[in-house]
Parts: structure tokens; sequence; C-alpha cells
């Protein structure tokens, strides 16, 4: 059963990045609401204990003022009994006078302390605090306002404090309103009490929601660094791993993601790189195995070639007189031999059989004399196209090869600096040793073409192919694998030498025996043209 991928694995990096800055927000925000939470709590708090704070001193202040009013009554009450039965004395009077007016005065700040106590209990003060429910202060309140409003109407009667009635039912509300300016702090005091209840309880519900808070916020973070490790420094640790692998030359390393993200890209990337390195060395290696084999090649050739040059002066001159003894012998012997001799046929045969085989070896030292030349050779601008179709109508005009289908590809012009007999003895070469390896009704395909800066001829033909040993051996002097049984093996040791001074490289592949051969020439190209191409078939 295949692996499921985790969660994301196939999202850019760009995605997983903020991914990872959501969840870092995340854990902000968390912490940032603990600390609100805590900061608006104990804000709440403060403003509580800041506004009973001022409750307080209102209350004791309207409580004293209330005494102050209740001491002066009592001193007009003092001044009656004293003056019992005559009050209505001068002196008496402006007392009685003066004690009235002491006694408004305090009514009015009784009043003025009552109407501030009001206007703090309408202030704001947050909900779900035990000290912002003010509904006893508010029923204490209204019922000293009205104490309040009834002193003042009796205040307001004439002479008032001549009669002993009103004195004693004021001093009756002042009484009365002395013990409701006393029940004001005992309201704020048993809030205190609750309050420092619900301080607490909100103190512990504090630290249980800091701990949580905290906890949230360290699992997020914990998740966050989890996913920045799968999501970045892991696939950084795999690339940086795989590219010391392949630093230290280990070229069949690949890396492997399966974040399927820009990592991934760049992990691919690297691979295709190292592939790509890889072939190039692989082709490098083959290119210096080949260049190699071609320089030792060449040096073979090149000693071959020394060798048989010694050897070819040496043998023409002795070769040459064996020739002319044996054509001379052959015309004397015509002449003197009885017509009728049984053995005069046979002696003449013989002598034939001299002749033709000492021209066949002037002929192998003359090719070995070809093959051993060396310096420089006058080259000229050559156009391949008319020099390969020269040959192949030349080919084709020989018997031998009429049954055999010659097919021929170029562009109209490839031209290259060269020697034109050369060359044509190399594409001559490679013809006749193609259409040898054919048979009847084979074919034999000459492709030139222009690439890179090259001049491209292909010879390729359906035959009966090479072995990987032939392939090994084919440009070797003297050596040959004709059907037949015949030639010197010595033409595509001369081809090599050929192409090898004009700078060129000739190439031989074949995919096995019965499998056909293929031998590409390359010479350096002056001037590439368009393609065209036309169908030569041998008459």
């Amino acid at each position: 059963m295949a692996r499921r991928p985790p969660l994301f694995a196939k999202r850019s990096i760009r995605i997983k990045l903020l991914i990872a800055l959501g969840l870092l927000l995340l854990a902000v925000v968390i912490l940032s609401s603990g600390s609100l939470y805590s900061t608006y709590t104990y804000r709440s708090v403060v403003t509580d204990l800041s506004w009973r704070a001022d409750e307080l001193p209102l209350a004791s202040d309207l409580s004293r003022r209330v005494g102050e009013l209740r001491m002066t009554l009592s001193e007009l009450r003092g001044l009656r009994t004293a003056t019992f039965p005559s009050p209505g004395t001068v002196r008496v009077f402006e007392k009685i006078q003066t004690i009235r007016d002491r006694f408004r005065t305090a009514l009015n700040e009784v009043s003025q302390t009552a109407a501030e106590y009001r206007e703090l209990l309408e202030g704001e003060l947050g909900a779900g605090s035990p000290m912002a429910d003010n509904r006893r202060e508010w029923r204490t309140l209204e019922r000293i306002e009205a104490a309040l409003e009834r002193i003042r109407q009796q205040h307001h009667v004439q002479d008032w404090m001549l009669d002993d009635a009103m004195v004693v039912r004021l001093d009756a509300e002042l009484e009365t309103l002395q013990e409701l300016c006393a029940e004001l702090p005992s309201f704020l005091h048993a809030k205190m009490k609750g309050f420092r209840d619900d301080v607490r309880a909100q103190y512990r519900a504090l630290i249980v929601g800091t701990w949580v808070t905290s906890v949230l916020a360290a699992l997020v973070l914990g998740i966050l660094l989890r996913v920045f490790y799968r999501w970045v420094f892991w696939p950084l640790g795999v690339l940086i791993a795989g590219s010391r692998q392949v630093a230290s030359g280990n070229f069949d390393y690949r890396i492997h993601l399966q974040t399927h993200d820009e990592m991934a890209e760049l992990a691919q990337a690297m691979n295709d790189m190292t592939a790509r390195f890889q072939a190039i060395r692989d082709d490098l290696d083959r290119q210096v195995q080949e260049r190699t084999k071609q320089v030792v090649r060449s040096e073979q050739l090149a000693s071959v070639g020394f060798l048989a040059a010694g050897v070819a002066h040496e043998i023409n001159n002795p070769l040459a007189a064996i020739a002319l003894a044996a054509e001379s012998l052959e015309g004397r012997l015509a002449d003197l031999l009885d017509p009728n001799a049984p053995d005069r046929q046979v002696v003449l045969s013989y002598l034939e059989m001299i002749q033709s085989e000492a021209f066949r070896c002037k002929g192998i030292t003359e090719k070995l004399l070809d093959f051993s030349r060396v310096g420089p050779v006058t080259r000229r601008e050559t156009n391949l196209n008319e020099l390969v179709r020269s040959v192949i109508e030349m080919m084709g005009a020989l018997g031998k090869y009429q049954s055999r289908v010659i097919q021929f590809q170029a562009p109209e012009a490839v031209v290259v600096s060269a020697n034109p007999q050369e060359i044509k003895q190399v594409v001559l070469n490679l013809l006749a040793n193609a259409l040898d390896s054919t048979d009847e009704g084979g074919e034999v395909r000459v492709e030139l073409s222009s690439r890179d800066g090259w001049a491209q001829l292909d010879v390729i033909d359906n035959g009966c192919g090479m072995s990987a040993e032939v392939l090994e051996r084919v440009f070797e002097p003297f050596f040959t694998r004709r059907r037949e049984g015949q030639g010197t093996g010595l033409g595509l040791s001369i081809s090599y030498r050929i192409v090898a001074d004009h700078g060129g490289t000739i190439e031989a592949y074949s995919e096995g025996p019965g499998r056909g051969a293929t031998f590409r020439v390359r010479l350096p190209l002056i001037a590439a043209q368009k393609e065209v191409s036309y169908q030569y078939r041998a008459a």
C-alpha cells in the first residue's frame, strides 16, 4: 500500500512559508490575548478601587457635615433651654439668628456634598464587578435627598427656631439623615469584602489562563518549528548532503525529495545536472579513448609507412627487372619452342603468371609508397558534392556494381579546403568497400551534410557488417576481410592517413555481422549551404 504524502507536501514553498507565518501569528495572538486580558482585568480592578476610593471620602464628608448640622441644632436647643421662659430678648434673638445662619450654611454644604455624591454614582463603572452594584447607595441617597428636602422645607418656615415642635421634628429628621449617611460607608465596606473575594477568584482565573495561553503558544511554536524543519531545514540538509556526495565523485548518487515544491524542483535540477555531467564525462572518456586509439593508430601507421617506404624502394626495381625478363623470355620462347611441343603452353602460362604477379607486386609497392607519402600537398577549395557525385557515376559504370543501388543525398554545395585527388581516393575506397560488402540488389546510401562547422560524409551499406574485433582493426594496414579473399588491406589505412592529414576524422560503425556498416568522414568546413537531395541508381 502506497504511503500517503504528508499534509501540504505538494504545496509550494511560498504556501508553506505563509502557513508557518500564520502559525507564528497565531502564537503571537494567543500570547497577546492573554496579556491584554490580564491588563484589562487589572485595569478594571484599579478603576473599581479608584472609584470607590473617591466615594469613601464623600460619604465620610457627608456624614461629618450632617453631624455638624445636628451640633448647630443642638446649640440652638441649648440656648432656648437656658433663656427659657424669656427667649425674646434682643440679645438672645440675635444669637438665635446667628445660629440659624450657620444652620443654613451647614445645610447648603450637606446638600452640595450629596449632589457631588450623586455625580459620583452617575459615573460609569465596569459591569460585572461587585463594586459596580450601587443600587443600595442609590436608594440610601434618594432617602437622604428626601430628608434634606423636608429639612429645607421646615427651614423655610419663618421663625421655625422659636417653635419647639418644629425644632424637635427637625432634630428627628437630622437624626434620620445622620443614620442614612452612616449607612453609606458600611455598604462600601461590605462591597470591599466581596470585591476581595472576586479579585482572588480573578487572580486564580488569570493564573490558569496564563498557563493555558503559555502552553498553547508553546504548542503552536513547537508545530511551527516542526513544519519549518520538515519543509525547509530537512530538505536543505538533504540537498547539501547530496551535493557533497556528488562533489566527492559519486556521480551515480541521486537526491530524492517527496516535498513536491521548489526544493524538490531544485533536487531534480541537481539530479539532471549530475546526469548531464556524468554523460559529458562518459562522452569525454569515450573521446579520450577514441583519440588515444587514433593516436596509437597514427603512430602505428607512421611506423608502417616508414617501413613500407623502405621496402617499396628496395623491391620496386627487382620487381621491374623480373617483369621485363619474364616478358622478354615469353617473346623469345614463343619463337624458339616448337608449336607442337607438349610443354610449350605450360611454359608460356608460367611466364604470363610471373609477369602478372610481378606487376601485382609493383602495384602493391606503389600503394605502399602512397601510404608512406608525407609532406605538404596542394589544397584548394573543393566542392564535395561534385566530387562525390563524380565518384558515384564512375563506380556505377563498372559492370560488377551495376546490380547495386547507390543513393546520394547532399546539399547544393559543401566546400572544404582539400586535395581533390586524395579526397576522391578516400571516397573511392569507401564506396568500393561498401559495394563489395553487399550482395546483388544491395543498397548503399551516401549522405553528405554540414554540421557544427564540419562537413560530414556517411557511406552506409546493408551488407555483411562487422564484428567488434573487425571494427578495432579495420584501419590497420594489410588487414582485410573481403569475402572474395582479395585486396591488400591498404585502402582504408590510406584513407585514414589522408583524412588525418586534412585535419579530419574517419570512423566506422556496425551493429554486428549481417547488419551493415557505416563509415563517417568529417572534414573542416569552409561554408555551409542549403541542403538538397537526390537519388542515383547505377546503370
